[in-house]
């Protein structure tokens, strides 16, 4: 956006540092849409797991119900009573639902055959040598 270009309209110069992060967002979003789109989506899927690939579909879907968002504001439709709000937020919930498994699967797991032994063996357990031991006072200091 320069401003000898004469094709540009006239507009506030208060807008025009917010205009001009707009172009540049755009054309970052261009980018990298010509970077998704130069790989074929099945050969994507099949290096994805399918998390992985869960995770792929909701932030397309969600990038593109945003856009279509941003192209509601534009048209001067309000886009907040529009049904791509609750599309929004449904997909939203989805994400928070393979985020909470995500969560799940890096939780430590227990490993129940070492927590038993270092319990076992945290715990005294008398044994008949011990029992008489301790059962007399102890006389003296003990050596080692």
């Amino acid at each position: 956006m320069s401003e000898d270009d004469p094709n540009t309209e006239e507009y506030p110069t208060e807008i025009h540092d917010y205009l001009a992060a707009f172009e540049k967002s755009l054309g970052s979003v261009d980018e990298m849409l010509k970077i998704m789109m130069s790989v074929s989506r099945t050969e994507l899927l099949q290096k994805l797991d399918p998390l992985e690939q869960a995770k792929l579909d909701l932030v397309s879907v969600y990038t593109l119900n945003s856009m279509f968002w941003v192209y509601l504001a534009t048209q001067g439709i309000n886009p907040k009573e529009h049904p791509v709000k609750q599309e929004l937020e449904r997909i939203r919930t989805y994400m928070n639902k393979v985020k909470e498994i995500a969560d799940k699967k890096k939780a430590s797991k227990l490993d129940k055959g070492a927590a038993s032994r270092f319990v076992r063996n945290a715990l005294w357990e008398p044994n008949a040598e011990n029992e008489h031991t301790s059962k007399t006072p102890a006389k003296g200091k003990k050596r080692k």
